[in-house]
This record gives structure tokens, C-alpha cells and sequence, in this order.
């Protein structure tokens, strides 16, 4: 046996159950501290990298070269605080945030929820982070010493809850300008149901006026770096295809299906009960299905003109072979990295590459959407 595998038994049998004895954002906050102290040395990042690194799948997307097509979700490092350290694990690539023009606290606690039985968590973070000035320290320092993966990084951008909708427009493009150099791609998170009537933003309106702002920060930089749009699962199919071609119409470089749910499957204990009568957004298993069903109708709706990142309920190599061949070009996961422990990196990446091999394809680019050839 593998020392990768006997790591996943021990997660399973001693780590999951550990943190579990604690509510879920104090095991968070004990995971990202540990990521930030050990995983960020040298000596971590060496023995992460002995433990998980998974094998290589190579895609190009965005004109940049990803060792695989599996990456970190947003909400996990909010404050891009352990970089390294998921780069060591395996990760080919890593979205920090989501990160706001100001600082916020997010909504009262508690406010972040497991549900084991359904593999699911629901939060109600409410984007609490630092804000893009002091996350901008963070990172200025970071290059400075050399702590920059080599592995592409995203910055997930939401509202911050004290400014009004009418004026959002200006607070994504200042957030955007103050992370301009500290991230290869940006992603304009409209979609949270953490923060009170960020989902309005998501009308032909408004959306409109943020993406023609932040179009023209990209312009006054004179680089071009992919600016995606971040979707709900919760809007009907005819407001999602109004959005992808809006999103078609005003450059936008890709899109990220989907955000969190607001709703819930029958519970099936009380834990489930528990967590499922709170507010907020629901991640895992549950979501799968329906990010499914929009990760086909969006590449049905853009005919591969712009890649998709498929993120919700991936959490096996099935589920990520079905949303690749389904339309997306790279993947996110956040929930399995709770519950299953760090093996699930190599674990789907070794299955996705089984997959290419068995499949015929002399590539990982020529399964992505291939359900609809």
C-alpha cells in the first residue's frame, strides 16, 4: 500500500472524524492554520508534494499551460494566505477569496454547516475578508520573498455588503485594479446568496455596467488576463442563457458553473435537519446534478467558444470525467477537500487521466464537451 493511500485511511479513520468534534468553521480555521505554518515551509510544501502529487494531464486554457485541470475553489483561503501550500498538495491551480473593495466581517456566526451523510456543507460566510488593500499587502509581500507558485492563481471578487447595487459596478473594478498583478484570472462573483442582493446584479443591467468597468480597468493595464463570470444553479435556464449571451457579447473570457445552492435535498438525519434549515449556500454532492445540467446548457449556449470551470458536488473521478466531458475545461472542488481528505487531488487526477487513456483520446482537450459532438 501506498503511503498516499495509508495518509487517506488515516484522514478517514482519525482527521475527518477530529475536526468534526469542533463546529465547522473553527475545523476550518485549525485546516488554513495549519496549511499556513506547515505547508508554506519548505519542509511541508516537500512532504506535501511526496505525499499527493498526482500525475500529469496537461491543458492549455486561457493561454496558459495547467498541469491538470483540477483546482482550488474560492472560500477556502479567502485571504490567499497558503498559496504554496495547496500547489504542493496538488492542486494545478488555486482561486483565492472572495475578496471585497472593503473590509468585513461577514454575517454573525454560526455560520457554516456540515451535513456528513449528504457530503454537503452550507455556509452563510457573508465574503469576510480583510479587503483587497490588505489582501494586496499580503501578496506584494509574498513575491517579494519569493513564495509565489508557480501554479496559475485566480482571485474570486464579490460586493461589499455597504455598497449599494447601483454603485457595484465601481467597487468590482476598484477591487479588480488594486489585484491586478496578484492574480493570472479574476472572477466576478455575482452570484453568493451570502450577501443581500448580490444576486440582483445578475440582471441585464447592472451585469452589464460591471463587466463595461471592469473591461475598462483591463484596458488601462494594456494585459489581457481572463476575466470570468461566476453563475447561480438557482436561476431558471432562460436567465442563465441570457446571461451566458450577455457574457458572449461584453468579452468575457469564461464561465464558472455554479456557485452555491440555496436549496436542499429531504435531510436524512438530524445533523442534515440542522444544517439545512440555516440559511446560506449549500456546496457538495447535492449540487452536482444541477451544475451538471448548467455546464451542459452553457457549452450548448457557447459551442466551446469560451471554457468553462465546472465546480459543485466534484468529488471522484467519475463526477469530474462527467463534467469535463460535459463542457468544462478545468474544475474546482472545495467540499470533498473536507471530507475526503487531501488524497482526493491525486485520486481524481489519476482517475481523469485513466479516463483520457481508455477513452482513445490523445488528449484531455479532445474530451472536454465531448457529449455533445
Amino acid at each position: 500500500m501506498r503511503l498516499a493511500q495509508v495518509m487517506g485511511i488515516a484522514w478517514s479513520v482519525l482527521g475527518s472524524p477530529a475536526l468534526s468534534l469542533v463546529d465547522s468553521e473553527t475545523a476550518h480555521s485549525i485546516s488554513m492554520s495549519v496549511m499556513r505554518r506547515f505547508g508554506e515551509t519548505s519542509v511541508g510544501q516537500n512532504m506535501l508534494n511526496a505525499l499527493y502529487k498526482p500525475p500529469e494531464v496537461p491543458i492549455e486554457v486561457f493561454g496558459k499551460l495547467f498541469h491538470h485541470p483540477l483546482g482550488l475553489a474560492a472560500g477556502f483561503d479567502k485571504g490567499a494566505e497558503a498559496l504554496m501550500a495547496w500547489s504542493a498538495m496538488g492542486f494545478s491551480w488555486t482561486e483565492y477569496g472572495g475578496v471585497t473593495r472593503y473590509p468585513q466581517d461577514g454575517n454573525p456566526k454560526p455560520r457554516m454547516f456540515r451535513a456528513n451523510r449528504h457530503r454537503a456543507l452550507v455556509n452563510k460566510m457573508g465574503f469576510n475578508n480583510p479587503g483587497a488593500s490588505e489582501i494586496r499587502k499580503r501578496l506584494i509581500s509574498r513575491k517579494s520573498e519569493d513564495k509565489w507558485p508557480k501554479t496559475p492563481i485566480a482571485a474570486n471578487i464579490g460586493r461589499s455588503k455597504k455598497v449599494p447595487n447601483e454603485h457595484a459596478a465601481d467597487d468590482y473594478s476598484s477591487t479588480l485594479d488594486i489585484l491586478w498583478d496578484y492574480a493570472d484570472m479574476f472572477v466576478l462573483n455575482v452570484s453568493s446568496p451570502n450577501t443581500p442582493g448580490l444576486r440582483d446584479l445578475q440582471g441585464q443591467e447592472h451585469l452589464t455596467s460591471i463587466l463595461r468597468s471592469c473591461n475598462k480597468v483591463r484596458e488601462m493595464k494594456g494585459t489581457h488576463k481572463p476575466i470570468l463570470l461566476k453563475l447561480s444553479p438557482d436561476n431558471s435556464d432562460d436567465d442563465i442563457r441570457e446571461t451566458v449571451s450577455l457574457c458572449l457579447a461584453s468579452g468575457v473570457d469564461g464561465i464558472v458553473a455554479t456557485n452555491t445552492t440555496i436549496k436542499r435535498p429531504a435531510p436524512l438525519s438530524t445533523q442534515s435537519r440542522k444544517a439545512f434549515s440555516s440559511d446560506g449556500g449549500l456546496s457538495g454532492r447535492p449540487l452536482n446534478s444541477r451544475s451538471l445540467e448548467v455546464i451542459n446548457m452553457v457549452y450548448g449556449e457557447t459551442q466551446g467558444k469560451i471554457p468553462i470551470v465546472g465546480v459543485g458536488g466534484i468529488d471522484s473521478k467519475e463526477t469530474a470525467w462527467e463534467a469535463i466531458i460535459s463542457g468544462s475545461s478545468l474544475i474546482q472542488l472545495y467540499s470533498a477537500l473536507v471530507f475526503n481528505g487531501p488524497t482526493v487531488v491525486s485520486s481524481i487526477v489519476k482517475g481523469i487521466k485513466s479516463r483520457v487513456r481508455e477513452s482513445g483520446f490523445s488528449s484531455l482537450s479532445e474530451a472536454v464537451g465531448y457529449k455533445h459532438i
